[in-house]
């Protein structure tokens, strides 16, 4: 039986792959019980993985939510599943990374805005077309598209259903970086590889005084980072020291 979601590792990056290609890497609830699996084993891995990648395999990222799934009458483990698996993958310890190629549709988008940072090609392909569809949002999009790239550049995406390429999702903040194609790999891994070069206590760290401060008025927010902020990690020293010595 073949894995859905596949996962590698190397050099503190967990990859996980979404593993559908003859289907363009639809989105089936096997797909979100195999995710769920790989999020509860990373969650606990912190001192082996520094962050995670999410992916889809051969010719796109996803092309969303598999529309024969729920014609067919999908069967969850529990009431609004997807939503959940995917707000467990936000909330992962370390930080996230939505690694973009091709299309990236409507559920698939929603699964993308998890991630803590989102890398594109050019060919990327972003759009939300719940209302093509008569459907409306029910895994994050309605308040994780509007916190990225603003509430009238959402609304627009939302009510046109129209596609967006790599670079006009950089324009427009939807994605952090937007890459060639045929770089987009190697570009990915520099990303990984540079930011893992960092404290991996302070990754956390810092992402969490982020999720916990969003939304706060700026006299609160500044209080919590004061007050709440979990100050230096156990490799602070061993870093200072280093950077002295050169």
């Amino acid at each position: 039986m073949t894995n859905l979601v596949l996962r590698q590792d190397h050099n503190g990056v967990a990859t996980l792959t979404i593993n559908r290609p003859e289907k363009l890497n639809a989105l089936t609830v096997a797909v979100f019980i195999e995710l769920q699996n790989h999020i509860d084993n990373i969650r606990e891995q912190i001192d082996t993985v520094g962050c995670v990648v999410v992916r889809g395999a051969g010719k796109c990222f996803s092309a969303g939510h598999d529309l024969k799934d729920i014609a067919a009458g999908e069967k969850l483990p529990r009431p609004n599943f997807q939503s959940h698996v995917i707000e467990n993958l936000a909330n992962l310890p370390q930080p996230v990374v939505s690694a973009v190629h091709s299309h990236c549709y409507t559920g698939a988008l929603e699964l993308a805005l998890a991630g803590d940072i989102i890398l594109a090609s050019e060919n990327a392909k972003f759009a939300d077309t719940h209302a093509k569809w008569a459907l409306t949002p029910v895994w994050g999009m309605s308040q994780r598209l509007p916190r990225r790239i603003g509430k009238v550049k959402a609304a627009e995406m939302m009510f046109t259903a129209k596609t967006y390429s790599g670079g006009e999702a950089l324009l427009m903040n939807l994605c952090n970086s937007c890459f060639p194609d045929d770089e987009f790999d190697q570009a990915v891994q520099a990303f990984c590889e540079a930011m893992l070069a960092n404290s991996w206590f302070s990754l956390r760290a810092n992402k969490l005084l982020l999720a916990e401060t969003d939304g706060l008025p700026l006299a609160a927010g500044l209080a919590h980072e004061i007050y709440q902020s979990q100050g230096h990690g156990p490799d602070m020293e061993e870093r200072i020291g280093g950077f002295g010595k050169k």
